[in-house]
């Protein structure tokens, strides 16, 4: 430790470690002196590095601990789906079930079909006359969402899908999200409802979405399965359309 240092004002301290990156504090500055470990582990060294980063929505969190991973869940929130949109074809989707013609990945809006809300999404996925179903399986770990963090914080883990039909033909959708043990046994699952998209719709985009909260301890993968087809039997690709998918975990 620097001459000096440890006489700084507790306040001045705390600026100075603000300004490093948080994975040092956590593995570097904790073990510098039990003065460091103390800031490191407290609540107003992780209050300043929100602020400073424009982290809000913690303010209720009186627990200092919840700063820190709040710090460090809002950091690290992203789409845990690779591929969501259709952009390198169906890479990175496994236990693809091809249906009738299989999938197809078309551009927006497709025929008989709306733009999507966002303009950053160009395409999507289109299933055929039978069941056409494709799963993705997250391992959080390797996403760097360590094994204390989910088994004591066990932030929220947020899913979203967006699907829609042609509005010349009739198409079912479903989406079912399992939340696995390191053996892959389920420890929460949501299943929506087949949804029935009539032959006289609109073509517009529908988003659904399910949040897992309190799950209990022992998750380590997040598998996202969803599919579809349509309901006239039609050769080619009239079923649902799916693009945007997302999984995140949140704060």
């Amino acid at each position: 430790l620097s001459p000096g240092m440890e006489s700084l004002p507790e306040a001045v301290l705390i600026r100075i470690l603000a300004a490093i990156p948080a994975v040092e504090l956590v593995l570097v500055c904790r073990l510098v002196c039990c003065q460091w470990k103390n800031l490191v582990d407290g609540a107003a060294l992780w209050i300043l590095k929100c602020q400073q980063e424009g982290l809000t929505g913690a303010e209720s969190e009186e627990d200092a601990e919840n700063w820190q991973n709040f710090y460090f869940l809002s950091k690290k929130k992203k789409n845990l789906i690779k591929n969501p949109c259709g952009e390198e074809d169906l890479e990175h989707w496994g236990e693809v079930e091809n249906g009738g013609d299989g999938w197809k990945i078309e551009e927006l809006p497709g025929d008989f079909g709306k733009e999507f809300p966002s303009e950053e999404v160009h395409k999507y996925f289109v299933t055929s006359y039978e069941w056409c179903r494709k799963a993705q399986v997250i391992d959080l770990r390797a996403e760097g969402y360590w094994e204390e963090l989910m088994d004591t914080t066990q932030p929220k883990i947020v899913v979203r899908d967006w699907y829609a039909g042609r509005r010349d033909a009739g198409c079912l959708y479903e989406l079912c999200v399992k939340l696995l043990s390191e053996n892959e046994d389920v420890l929460a699952e949501y299943k929506s409802e087949t949804v029935t998209i009539p032959e006289d719709n609109d073509g517009s985009w529908t988003e659904i979405s399910h949040t897992f909260s309190k799950y209990g301890p022992g998750v380590r993968f997040v598998r996202f399965e969803h599919g579809g087809q349509d309901t006239l039997f039609w050769k080619g690709w009239y079923g649902a359309r799916v693009t945007s998918s997302s999984v995140t975990v949140e704060p």
